[in-house]
């Protein structure tokens, strides 16, 4: 029967190096099992440390290859992504443009006709008859698309969608005198200037000087 006070064994560990540290010489078959100084051992992964009485966990790499390949992976795709999402709203912009662009250029052809329509409806040409019907839809399809006619007398002249052909007075207070062509938008978009002649229009000081003036005259 063995004293509790006896002496532990000896632990032993295998020496797996192939070139013995002391000689030099590359040791023939397996390393000999030698004897670990002192009374234990160097703590080993999952066992408990004699000293702190700890778990000695394996030290591992926090780092796991897989984690930055995802990582790059996601960042590629999502630039992919992104790169698509610019390009589909590039090709959309582009198409409607194109659109618009082919739209205005067919009615911009067809507004002759629209002035020869304005000019039949002047003289009285579609008060009645089947020409007055076709002038009707074709006002209400232009009409759909969103095209628009402006330019009218006392309207003030604004260069950017007025084509002034004569100009009466000073130019102090321009406004549209006569209208000889009315202009046409479709949608905000000018496709043609209205031709007009300008003139000034009085301020409202000489409006009153003149509506005082046969009262003054009659006194």
């Amino acid at each position: 029967m063995t004293s509790g006070n006896s002496e532990q064994e000896p632990v032993t560990f295998v020496d797996k190096r192939k070139i013995d540290p002391e000689t030099g010489e590359v040791r023939e078959g397996d390393a000999v099992p030698e004897p670990l100084a002192g009374t234990g051992t160097a703590p080993q992964p999952g066992s408990v440390d004699e000293g702190t009485g700890e778990i000695v966990v394996e030290a591992e790499d926090t780092e796991d290859p897989r984690d930055t390949q995802v990582a790059e992976l996601t960042a590629d795709l999502q630039r992919v992504s992104a790169e698509y999402a610019n390009y589909r709203r590039r090709t959309d912009r582009e198409k409607q443009t194109g659109a618009e662009n082919a739209k205005a250029s067919v009615v911009s052809q067809l507004l002759p006709v629209l002035d020869d329509l304005e000019r039949a409806r002047q003289h009285g040409d579609l008060e009645t008859g089947p020409l007055k019907a076709v002038a009707d839809k074709l006002a209400g399809v232009f009409s759909n698309i969103g095209l628009s006619t402006f330019g009218a007398e006392g309207d003030a002249f604004d260069p950017a969608i007025h084509e002034a052909v004569s100009h009466e007075g000073d130019g102090s207070n321009p406004v549209v005198g006569t209208l000889m062509r009315p202009g046409y938008k479709l949608g905000e978009r000018v496709l043609r200037t209205a031709m007009v002649g300008v003139v000034d229009s009085a301020s409202e000081g000489t409006a009153a000087e003149e509506s005082d003036a046969p009262a003054s005259d009659e006194q």
